[in-house]
């Protein structure tokens, strides 16, 4: 899993591509049962640059944010898998509830998030802008969400998703 890093090593890439004029694109997610929603994010996003690093929230960090019975998939799964699409050149997980500590940390050139935050709060935004870099919204690829799934699986299976 080379291309799954701790912060430090990430960093390090990134003041390597920033003296090699390469634009570094950060994005971050919990990425729990990859699909094909998740692909067209992340290739749209890496397409913004030259180095794609995605940070992928830990399993504490998605029960915090999402609430119990998340992720589904444990993070060093998630982080492996998101690792293996050649769109991606590094993937970081992080603890923190959000993942401003990690903008601050990396100071991309780009900051992304899908389009679905359009009318969300999200406190990166002022961070990401405090270290001087450019915030993209992506439109999401409509009718692929990992809830879609989840509900499609349920339903081939004859039960109903748990309300809670």
């Amino acid at each position: 899993m080379a291309n799954v890093l701790e912060l430090e090593a990430a960093i390090a890439l990134r003041q390597a591509a920033r003296r090699d004029g390469r634009l570094v694109v950060l994005t971050n997610g919990l990425f729990d049962l990859l699909h094909v929603g998740h692909l067209d994010y992340l290739e749209r996003a890496g397409n913004l640059g030259d180095v794609l690093i995605v940070g992928v929230n830990s399993d504490l960090s998605a029960r915090t944010f999402k609430g119990p019975g998340h992720p589904v998939v444990p993070a060093p799964e998630r982080a492996r898998l998101l690792a293996a699409l050649c769109i991606v050149d590094v993937v970081v997980i992080f603890d923190e509830p959000t993942a401003s500590e990690l903008v601050r940390a990396l100071q991309p050139d780009v900051y992304v998030k899908g389009g679905d935050y359009t009318n969300k709060p999200w406190p990166e935004r002022e961070v990401a802008l405090a270290t001087g870099c450019r915030v993209e919204l992506i439109p999401i690829l409509e009718g692929h969400s990992t809830s879609t799934l989840v509900q499609s699986i349920l339903a081939a299976f004859g039960r109903q998703p748990d309300v809670g």
